[in-house]
């Protein structure tokens, strides 16, 4: 087999796989090691996947902060239906927490209630969306803006969470690494989402597929800290499963569920 035979087989694996452990593809290949590190390596400097940890990896896993404006445009009908099925969640006379980001957006403009709702947010334009709605109450969190999410972070926003508790929190990450946890790409915004999750019953994470094995700069939790992830219908087949090992829910989010007679 060609040097150019396996970079082929290389990456038509990736594609189905999205990462593969080095060793894997030492295995299949009939090749050492060695000569696999060298391959990736050449692979890596044609721009063409990521070396992390002793594996291959498709795409980036490391994300840099984007406007929101920028977010919006990516995922538009995957985040539709994420935001269609965990709006469906809220029951009467709820009381929830909804963080940032895009979305989670999605969310808010599925929410539609015919009973009382209350709303915590950190989001400016969760609270714009939802000021229409009479029998919503909206409490805005304060704090420092950050601009590129358009929401508020900082010690007055997480004071203020101490004086509530709510059934669940909508939250929205960057990256989801099963072995590394949830993160996002701003510190403080970490830190704000610590506090949430301490003051829901229930944290819910709300992310399309292409956050999966993917990290922000910033930590929010551990995957043992999550209750369930809504997602969409790209998410491998191997992520669900490890995520069934886990013990996490996982709720794959189409339009087959709103279609029922």
């Amino acid at each position: 087999m060609t040097k150019e035979e396996r970079h082929a087989l290389i990456m038509d694996m990736l594609i189905k796989q999205n990462s593969i452990l080095v060793t894997d593809l030492s295995d299949r290949l009939q090749v050492s090691s060695v000569t696999i590190r060298k391959d990736l390596t050449e692979l890596e400097r044609a721009k063409k996947l990521y070396r992390s940890h002793g594996r291959a990896i498709l795409i980036n896993p490391y994300i840099n902060n984007r406007n929101v404006n920028v977010k919006e445009k990516l995922c538009i009908d995957e985040k539709r239906l994420i935001g269609k099925v965990a709006a469906s969640m809220i029951t009467r006379d709820d009381s929830i927490l909804i963080a940032s980001g895009t979305t989670v957006h999605a969310l808010a403009r599925c929410i539609q209630p015919d009973h009382r709702l209350t709303v915590i947010t950190a989001s400016l334009q969760v609270s714009e969306h939802l000021s229409g709605l009479e029998n919503v109450d909206i409490i805005q969190l304060g704090g420092m803006l950050r601009h590129s999410s358009l929401s508020v972070v900082g010690n007055y926003a997480e004071q203020i969470l101490s004086n509530f508790y709510c059934s669940k929190l909508y939250l929205g990450v960057d990256g989801i690494d099963l072995d590394f946890g949830i993160t996002t790409t701003d510190m403080r915004e970490a830190n704000l989402n610590q506090v949430m999750m301490r003051t829901a019953q229930k944290t819910i994470v709300l992310a399309d597929s292409s956050k999966f094995g993917r990290r922000g700069f910033s930590k929010i939790a551990d995957m043992e800290d999550v209750d369930l992830i809504i997602t969409d219908a790209h998410v491998p087949q191997s992520v669900a499963q490890r995520l069934e090992e886990m013990g996490i829910e996982l709720i794959v989010a189409s339009e087959a569920m709103f279609n029922k007679e």
